[in-house]
């Protein structure tokens, strides 16, 4: 900054900073006693600094998604028009990964942009546990498309005069360690997929599911298999409801199961499962039934967990008929 602008004034901020020091500093820079904000990503949180207009980014290949948002949101935030630079290294390639976080960026410039984020953080990161609810944030926490129907639902209750929804909406977790999305190689435009997705979330019967199968093999050809899997964990995650599982892990030796708040429908009927797996199967004191198994790879997993939920369902809807 000496070097190329000698005339202008600058100031340094950075986390390492007392939080006084950094008042001051943050202070005079909106007085306009600076010229110049030199700093970390620390202006990303929350920071309102109605008269910076130009924000310059270095490096920013290496920042996800979400921080570059957040990032550009910090100019603009009055009357002048703003303007956003995120450089990346002449002399060196970036990452697939990287040129997609900022092509999206660019393309990210319409009300509602931060649904959009989401949908396509997620997809270029992978969609990980998209049919649970082991996310972090609003969005993240419930899944896109159950973030869309509840957000849905809460306008018509509203519109009604009703303040509540009769019935909670709950989203199980499912940890089965098996990655979970629809791959570039096999379905190429990301719209495309996050409608897939959306429709994903949506299919509760085993008769939707295998329609949904069916319509990707006419569609884009022989199902590979990270998708094969995607629709084993939606099966599970149906049948998790329908037993009122809230939360699945499985893994190599085995299957954990916990309850939506610790309650089955048919508990004598689950003693009785537990008791005819003899040693396989046990109650712990936290009321997780854990089922001892041996799961050679994910294929058996999938199958192993979604049979004894299968048998939980029974037993559970045989207590409410």
């Amino acid at each position: 900054l000496r070097e190329n602008v000698p005339e202008s004034k600058f100031v340094l901020a950075h986390g390492q900073m007392s939080a006084s020091e950094l008042e001051d500093k943050m202070s005079a820079f909106c007085e306009g006693k600076f010229d110049i904000l030199l700093s970390t990503t620390i202006v990303e949180s929350g920071l309102d600094i109605p008269r910076a207009n130009t924000l310059i980014v270095w490096r920013a290949d290496m920042f996800g998604l979400a921080q570059l948002y957040q990032l550009r949101g910090r100019v603009g935030r009055a009357k002048l028009r703003a303007y956003a630079l995120f450089t990346t290294p002449a002399t060196r390639t970036i990452t697939p990964q990287a040129q997609k976080r900022l092509d999206v960026l660019q393309s990210l410039d319409t009300l509602g942009a931060g649904f959009q984020l989401a949908s396509h953080d997620l997809d270029i990161r992978g969609a990980g546990n998209l049919l649970g609810d082991e996310q972090s944030g609003h969005i993240r926490e419930v899944g896109y498309e159950l973030y869309q129907q509840m957000l849905a639902d809460a306008i018509t209750l509203l519109k009604a005069g009703i303040e509540e929804p009769q019935e909670e909406v709950w989203s199980p977790t499912i940890a089965i360690g098996a990655p979970v999305t629809i791959p570039e190689d096999y379905v190429a435009d990301l719209t495309l997929r996050l409608q897939l997705y959306r429709r994903l979330s949506t299919l509760e019967t085993d008769q939707d599911i295998e329609a949904f199968a069916a319509e990707m093999i006419d569609r884009f050809g022989p199902i590979p298999p990270e998708v094969e899997q995607l629709l084993e964990i939606v099966a599970i995650k149906a049948l998790c409801r329908r037993a009122h599982v809230e939360k699945i892990d499985a893994g190599p030796k085995g299957v954990i199961v916990a309850f939506r708040e610790d309650k089955f429908a048919n508990p004598a009927g689950l003693v009785r499962y537990v008791a005819e797996q003899r040693t396989s199967a046990k109650v712990r004191p936290d009321m997780r039934v854990v089922f001892i198994r041996e799961f050679e790879n994910t294929k058996q997993r999938l199958a192993g967990t979604r049979r004894i939920l299968r048998a939980l369902v029974e037993i559970a809807e045989k207590k409410a008929a």
